[in-house]
């Protein structure tokens, strides 16, 4: 799938959130990368050959974590992987549904959800 196309599909999942969490999403940006890249954060556990693809990721200070006294470090941001996301899904309609389903579960880490509450939801 071109790029522009999956940007788009980005862009209308981010659109189609319900208007009272895109207006408490402040200083966060919605990124698309091919794949991740393969320098991992620190505090990342190693990755299992196993293990299931990272569709997305959130990089940031969780809203919950936040302080008063803490110095702004750049925007918060939600990386998508293009490719990861593709692999998952067999048709143009499930990408679609993947994409915003991966966009929910990461808004969820930046609102200080964990793993444990994300499966709930």
């Amino acid at each position: 799938m071109k790029p522009e196309l999956f940007e788009t599909m980005v862009r209308d999942a981010i659109d189609s959130l319900p208007r009272e969490f895109r207006e408490r999403m402040k200083n966060v940006a919605v990124l698309v990368r091919s794949q991740p890249g393969r320098v991992r954060r620190a505090n990342a556990p190693p990755r299992r050959r196993d293990a299931p693809l990272i569709l997305g990721e959130f990089i940031g200070v969780p809203q919950t974590e936040r302080s008063v006294f803490q110095i702004p470090s750049g925007p918060d941001r939600i990386m998508l992987y293009q490719r990861n996301i593709e692999a998952v899904c067999d048709s143009v309609a499930e990408i679609r549904e993947q994409v915003r389903l991966t966009l929910i579960h990461e808004l969820g880490h930046y609102f200080g959800m964990s793993e444990e509450q994300l499966r709930d939801v």
